[in-house]
Parts: C-alpha cells; sequence; structure tokens
C-alpha cells in the first residue's frame, strides 16, 4: 500500500501540472478524492485484510489522503494568485523612483491671503477671526448702520430662520441670525474684548446674495484691517494703504483716495490705484477698496471713548485682488477645482 500511495502521489502530481482552471481542478480532486474517487475504492480493500493490519492500513491511507488535499490545496491557491495576478497586473516595485510627482499646493486664494497676513505681521498688526454666523447686532447695528440700510433686506443678506439656534454666537435682543456679509464683525467682537492699541488684520468668508459672474460671487473671501490707538489720523491711513499696495504691487505703485461713504467710517474713501506690473492695465487707476476713519459711534457701540481714541478701517476682496495679481478675469476659476487652472500657482 505504501508503494502504492508513493505512486499515486506522483500521478496526482503529472496531471495537477496540466490543470489551468478551477473547474477541472475540482473534477480532478473528485476523481481521486471523492465518493467514486481512486481512495475510496482502495480503502474498500480493508475489508479483506486480517484484523491485526488494518490499522496500519487505515492509518496508511489517512496520510495518503492528507498529502493528495495538500496539492489540491496548493494548487488551488496557486490558480486564485495566478488570476490575481491578471486582474492587477505585473507586480509594481515601490522603491523606484515615480515618473510623475503630484506634489500638493495651496490654493492661489490661500497663498494671497498668507501673503497679505505677512504684509501687515511687519508693521505690528495680528490676525483675528470670528464666527461666519452671526446676529444683525454684529454685522449691521454695532456698525451704525440703520435699520432702513439696503443691506440689511433679504435681497442682499443670507438670514437664517428665525427658530434657528446658534452655539458660536449669542442674541442681544430680538434681531435675526445671518451669514456675514462683511468681516467687519471681527472688528466690533475684537474692540469689545480688547482695548486701545488695537491693531488687526482679518482675513475670512462672507455671504452676499449677489448673482454669480465673472465678477461676482455669492461666497467670496474679504479682508478686514482695523488700527484703532490715540491720535490716528488720515495721514496714518494713507501711509498704511501705500505701504500695503506697494508692497503687493511694487514700489512704484501710486495711490489716490476719493470721498465716498459707509455707514461705519467718517470721513469714508474709496482708493484707486496704477502700477506698473498691471502689464495692459498700467496706465489705468483702478479701484481697489474702502476705507476710512472708524466712525465716532462704533467706538461708542464698543465702549471706547472716541474722545480719546481714533482709528481707521480698511476693507477688501481677496478675490478682487488676487485677480488683479495674477491677472485672472473670471473669479469663478478659483472655486472650480479644475487642475490645468490650480497647478498655474
Amino acid at each position: 500500500m505504501q508503494a502504492l500511495g508513493e505512486d499515486l502521489v506522483g500521478e496526482v502530481a503529472e496531471k495537477l501540472g496540466r490543470v489551468h482552471s478551477a473547474a477541472a481542478l475540482e473534477d480532478l480532486k473528485a476523481s481521486y478524492l471523492g465518493p467514486k474517487g481512486v481512495l475510496r475504492e482502495a480503502v474498500k480493500r480493508i475489508q479483506g485484510l486480517d484484523p491485526e493490519e488494518r490499522p496500519r492500513f487505515g492509518k496508511t491511507v489517512n496520510h495518503l489522503k492528507a498529502r493528495l488535499e495538500d496539492l489540491f490545496r496548493e494548487k488551488l491557491e496557486e490558480l486564485e494568485l495566478s488570476l490575481l495576478r491578471q486582474k492587477i497586473g505585473e507586480p509594481i516595485d515601490i522603491t523606484l523612483n515615480s515618473s510623475e510627482r503630484m506634489a500638493g499646493k495651496i490654493h492661489p486664494l490661500t497663498q494671497l491671503r498668507h501673503r497679505l497676513e505677512e504684509i501687515f505681521h511687519r508693521v505690528g498688526f495680528v490676525t483675528a477671526d470670528g464666527p461666519e454666523i452671526e446676529t444683525e447686532w454684529f454685522c449691521f447695528d454695532a456698525l451704525n448702520t440703520p435699520d432702513s440700510h439696503p443691506a440689511r433686506e433679504v435681497m442682499d443678506t443670507f438670514f437664517l430662520h428665525k427658530d434657528a439656534r446658534v452655539e458660536t454666537t449669542t442674541k442681544r435682543g430680538s434681531e435675526r441670525y445671518l451669514l456675514r456679509s462683511h468681516t467687519s464683525t471681527v472688528q466690533i467682537r475684537t474692540m469689545l474684548k480688547e482695548t486701545p492699541p488695537i491693531r488687526v488684520v482679518v482675513p475670512g468668508r462672507v455671504f452676499r446674495r449677489d448673482v454669480t459672474d465673472a465678477t461676482h460671487s455669492a461666497n467670496f473671501h474679504q479682508c478686514e484691517v482695523l488700527c484703532v490707538d490715540e491720535n490716528v489720523t488720515i495721514c496714518d491711513l494713507k501711509s498704511i494703504l501705500n505701504y500695503f499696495l506697494r508692497s503687493l504691487f511694487g514700489p512704484d505703485t501710486e495711490t489716490r483716495m476719493r470721498l465716498s461713504f459707509f455707514p461705519f467710517t467718517e470721513p469714508s474713501f474709496e482708493v484707486d490705484f496704477r502700477s506698473s506690473r498691471l502689464g495692459k492695465l498700467s496706465d489705468r487707476w483702478i479701484e481697489i477698496l474702502g476705507c476710512g476713519m472708524v466712525d465716532p459711534n462704533v467706538l461708542e457701540a464698543v465702549g471706547i471713548d472716541p474722545e480719546r481714541y481714533s482709528g481707521f478701517a480698511v476693507g477688501f476682496g481677496i478675490e478682487r485682488l488676487a485677480m488683479l495679481t495674477y491677472g485672472i478675469d473670471d473669479v469663478r476659476l478659483f472655486y472650480q477645482n479644475d487642475l490645468r487652472f490650480l497647478e498655474q500657482f
């Protein structure tokens, strides 16, 4: 029986070498280990043996069965591995250098935001932040904006449902919750918790009911600059504007201020600039931001004495600056996640 077992193992091993599918493997396994297989027929011979020979015969048959099962299992693993390799392809040597290196990049708006912060940090300003969901008091009342102002209409501002509950800010009365329409809300929050001198730069996301087109978006980024101290004058405002725009667009940048109106500054100005770095636009005056001296009513609203302190505030759109800095004519490109556009920065 032992000699027969060795021959049987060799025979099975030879046939397994010609098997190339799981179905063929199952058929071959059944012909040897199945109910009508070769091994079952050999077991029937035990009835013709002497009682003292049967234990040894049974042990030999069990050993042979285990060896055959090992052969069939190894062949099945080999077939499964071959099928897996066909699906995933040839092995990859992960130690080799990649032919293409796709390095991540910082979004151009974030790059410019960091640059703006660095410019103002150099002259003593610090970055401040605040919640994007605010109340009318922080967004309008404290900023000297009257109830009749069009910015307080639902056509201009995103208001939350009257039953909305917000954990980031609390109401001071019956005013409504809203998505902030400017970062000036952080100006109020900063002056409420700090005492002059105050110098902050406030970049952040804001929301307005604008129809999206090449130059407008309902969700964009704004930057607020606030300085409050004793004896702050328009000369200080003009100096910081020149410093800022020349740091961004070059030392030959020119600026001019035109009288305007904002509820929270008095006097208020629109600022134009021109620079040789603007290429075809270098000979044109381009409107870039709004600014002014902080209105005394705003200082009183936050508990700062307007007889002792004064200040200036500056506000501008980061997308607007980015379009001029990078020569982009459509603001929607910043939000489309198109790698062909983003990889240029």
